[in-house]
């Protein structure tokens, strides 16, 4: 058998404040969600994303500590670079945490990071409307 992708996974210091950050960004998280220690849910292509508050990863690791810094980044492809950015201002205009504001990149893409409340980077992007593919 050869191990696929199936899951990825976030450790949130607070359940409600991470899922209201994904669904203004809009993923379709289940409603009710917010006081559940882990939530996860299918996304459009098969694969789930999950989250675990700290206290549920410290149930079965008690000494487990967030590693410094970001080490991860979730990237949501937008329709069009017009997206991109009002997706960015939008967020931003919400109070959450922009990290670099939308540009265009030398490989052919609009391109902002945002950060979720934990400092996880979450990537939006398009392809340029003068870009192949």
């Amino acid at each position: 058998m050869t191990p696929r992708l199936d899951a990825f996974g976030l450790v949130v210091a607070d359940m409600a404040r991470s899922l209201a950050f994904y669904r203004k960004v809009g993923l379709d998280i289940p409603a009710g969600a917010d006081t559940e220690p882990h939530v996860e849910f299918t996304l459009p292509g098969g694969v789930r994303l999950m989250f675990d508050t700290v206290e549920t990863v410290r149930s079965f690791e008690p000494d487990w500590s967030p590693p410094g810094g970001s080490q991860m980044s979730l990237a949501l492809r937008c329709a069009d670079p017009a997206e991109v950015d009002s997706v960015y201002a939008e967020m931003t205009d919400a109070g959450y945490q922009g990290h670099l504001k939308p540009w265009d990149t030398p490989w052919g893409q609009r391109y902002a990071v945002l950060r979720d409340p934990d400092g996880n980077g979450v990537d939006l992007y398009a392809p340029l409307e003068s870009a192949t593919g």
